[in-house]
């Protein structure tokens, strides 16, 4: 990717997360960056562009970390215990790699795109998906029925995103230890 590409997105990213899309003009990302605002519009025809443009960026960051927690573990079991010490960890500012916490920026971003065909709302929806898969992948490790690997990994994942609102939201940076309770029943039942 051209450098000055990615630069842009680098920035963009910082500064839509922290600060939110709808706040954040073109104008300040190209001050910030340092590239020209010609520059900037040769790469992304519009703000809409940048923004799909640090969502695939974050996703790619995102899901790099959440595979290395759910692959730290042999079995599933200590793969779904990593993933909420690890929220853990990202809601505590312990993670390289993924700025300070301020919530996850696809609810964020999905939020500020409140209607559902939008490209933007789509790709929020798409690296959800992703992340879902992810943990299901796990969960079939140790539940080999596909419907109750379903309800399980549908749990776990609503008690992830439930965290990170949580986390975000009421600043509840112990949110993701609070689920283990629950998370110790669903990863060691009888199925």
């Amino acid at each position: 990717m051209n450098e000055k590409k990615l630069l842009l997105i680098k920035t963009a990213l910082q500064l839509f997360y922290s600060n939110g899309i709808n706040l954040v003009s073109i104008s300040e990302i190209v001050k910030e960056s340092g590239v020209a605002k010609k520059t900037l519009y040769h790469h992304f025809s519009s703000k809409e562009q940048l923004v799909l443009a640090t969502l695939k960026y974050r996703d790619h960051l995102f899901c790099q970390w959440f595979e290395s927690i759910l692959n730290s573990k042999q079995t599933g079991q200590e793969s779904i215990l990593a993933l909420f010490y690890g929220l853990d960890n990202w809601f505590n500012n312990k993670v390289a790699g993924l700025d300070e916490f301020k919530g996850c920026y696809f609810i964020n971003t999905a939020a500020e795109y409140g209607y559902s065909n939008s490209f933007i709302r789509r790709s929020c929806q798409e690296h959800k998906h992703k992340i879902s898969l992810l943990i299901k992948e796990k969960v079939s490790m140790f539940i080999k029925k596909i419907d109750e690997c379903e309800v399980v990994a549908n749990a776990i994942s609503l008690l992830k995103e439930g965290a990170i609102v949580s986390a975000s939201v009421e600043g509840n940076s112990n949110a993701a230890l609070k689920c283990l309770p629950i998370v110790l029943i669903l990863i060691n039942k009888e199925y």
